[in-house]
């Protein structure tokens, strides 16, 4: 049985993958897919990818697109959420900001450089018409409970984080949300290391074909509301909004948007050039 290892977020955007190896399917098909959990997010998984600790991620579109222009030698499979991610703007609850005009020139925390929460802190400062080389300054946090540690203790001022996820720290009163930022494109792609990529494509269409069988029934899970809220500490109403809102894919990312995240990026001064489009994906 052959091992690859896939990496992710440990978030209910994921949970179409546990669910698939809870059943054995994948198994079933002589593949031992192992699942890593990165609480670093994005970076931490681009680095995963680097150094071949993982052969798969599923990762923040932006995020991957940026690092395999930075020489990570990877390529986009497919989209796996085709909704945007809606990211959260989150302060100490106990702070005084209370909208994004007080948030000009303060710190955000990121978890690591080339991030989502650092992509997105571009878009955000974009959009509000901040100075992005003076209103930017970052905090490096690597992970959510960095993020607790660092708004609380006043190391940094404010964090970008997907909304849901963030909720619960919101209802404890841990977090101040103050501000909402949709990303301007499909939320999560399925990358994969081009050396692994180069002889095992056949092994990858299997995996894609059984996660994708998933995620088309996935809404009509019995309870499946019940079981995202219970496994991930959340509200059910909050886990009923996000169905709702959440739409999952089984195609490649289109031309047309990796056009829209690199004109974005580069607009930003993130990614030092734009690529070819077949240069950045690979059609399984």
């Amino acid at each position: 049985m052959k091992q690859i290892n896939i990496g992710g977020v440990p978030e209910h955007f994921n949970l179409a993958w546990y669910l698939g190896l809870k059943n054995g399917d994948y198994k079933a098909e002589n593949i031992n897919l192992r699942w890593h959990d990165y609480f670093g997010g994005t970076g931490e998984m681009c680095k995963g990818l680097r150094n071949g600790d993982i052969d798969i991620a599923v990762i923040l579109t932006e995020g991957i697109i940026k690092d395999i222009i930075a020489g990570n030698k990877s390529k986009i499979v497919q989209v796996f959420v085709k909704t945007p991610l809606n990211w959260g703007i989150h302060v100490d609850a106990k702070s005084n900001y209370n909208s994004l005009d007080d948030l000009k020139g303060t710190k955000a925390a990121i978890s690591r450089y080339g991030s989502g929460s650092h992509l997105m802190s571009y878009v955000n400062a974009e959009q509000n018409n901040w100075d992005l080389e003076s209103d930017l300054k970052f905090e490096v946090i690597k992970n959510l409970d960095g993020a607790i540690n660092g708004l609380t203790n006043g190391k940094a001022d404010y964090f970008m984080w997907e909304k849901f996820t963030t909720k619960p720290l919101v209802d404890n009163g841990t977090f101040r949300r103050i501000g909402n930022l949709p990303s301007p494109w499909p939320c999560f792609v399925i990358a994969v290391r081009e050396d692994f990529l180069k002889t095992n494509k056949a092994d990858v269409k299997t995996i894609l074909d059984i996660v994708n069988t998933t995620t088309k029934e996935f809404k009509e899970i019995p309870r499946i509301d019940t079981t995202i809220a219970n496994r991930y500490k959340q509200e059910l109403e909050d886990v009923q909004e996000w169905l709702n809102l959440t739409e999952w894919s089984q195609e490649n990312i289109t031309e047309k948007t990796i056009k829209k995240v690199q004109d974005e990026l580069f607009k930003l001064n993130i990614i030092p050039e734009k690529w070819d489009y077949k240069d950045l994906i690979e059609k399984i």
